[in-house]
Formats: structure tokens, C-alpha cells, sequence
């Protein structure tokens, strides 16, 4: 059975602590995204940078980390994250979707296991 989903709420658990949030399904972004506020919280600091291409053709760069995302009842993975900046919200990426053996529905707007997809 899927939820239906606009957001999903999660927790990023970091070297400091965890940050409960409500993460925007976007299948379309390859990494999940931690707001700013958020990502200090719970200690988190960059390890790289890395080059990224928006929808408009906009190039931009951010900082990547990696933190711990917990959904509930979908399960928890380590994963690398950009670190936001202020006005960002919480964005939850393919990567981490991938992780989690979780699929997005694109007409019901519903996140599934893959596992049972395939029965």
C-alpha cells in the first residue's frame, strides 16, 4: 500500500543530532536537500562541492554532505545530501528514494517499495 505523497515526513540524523522535516517527494532532483537551519542543527559539514544544472539551465554549486534520512515507515539509509541555503526547503532526491528501494507513482503521487512493484 503507497502514501500518498506531496511530502513525506522524515527525520536527518547528523554528528549533533536529528532534524524532524517534511521532505518534498522530487524524484526530479538527483540529491536530497537539507535547508540550511536544518543542516547546522545537526552538525553537519561539507565534504565536497559539486556543480549542478536546474530545470531553467541555470548552473549552480553547492556543498554535499552525508547524514543519516529516517522516513517514517519507509525505512532510513545513509545518504550524501546538498547543503541548502536560506530559503531552501527539504527536498527528498532520487538518490535517496534509490536507497530506500522506494519508487515514486507519478499519476497517484504515491511512494511504493520497488520490491513490491516487481511481484
Amino acid at each position: 500500500m503507497g502514501v500518498t505523497v506531496t511530502s513525506v515526513r522524515g527525520t536527518a540524523v547528523g554528528p549533533s543530532g536529528e532534524e524532524g522535516l517534511d521532505f518534498l517527494v522530487d524524484s526530479g532532483s538527483q540529491y536530497t536537500l537539507l535547508p540550511e537551519a536544518a543542516w547546522r542543527r545537526i552538525g553537519l559539514l561539507p565534504v565536497r562541492r559539486q556543480r549542478f544544472r536546474l530545470a531553467d539551465g541555470t548552473l549552480m554549486e553547492r556543498d554535499i554532505s552525508n547524514c543519516v534520512v529516517r522516513l517514517v515507515e519507509l525505512g532510513e539509509t545513509p545518504t550524501p545530501v546538498v547543503l541548502g541555503q536560506p530559503g531552501d526547503v527539504a527536498l527528498l532526491g532520487a538518490v535517496t528514494l534509490e536507497e530506500l528501494g522506494l519508487v515514486l507513482n507519478p499519476f497517484t503521487r504515491t511512494l511504493h517499495h520497488a520490491a513490491l512493484l516487481m511481484v
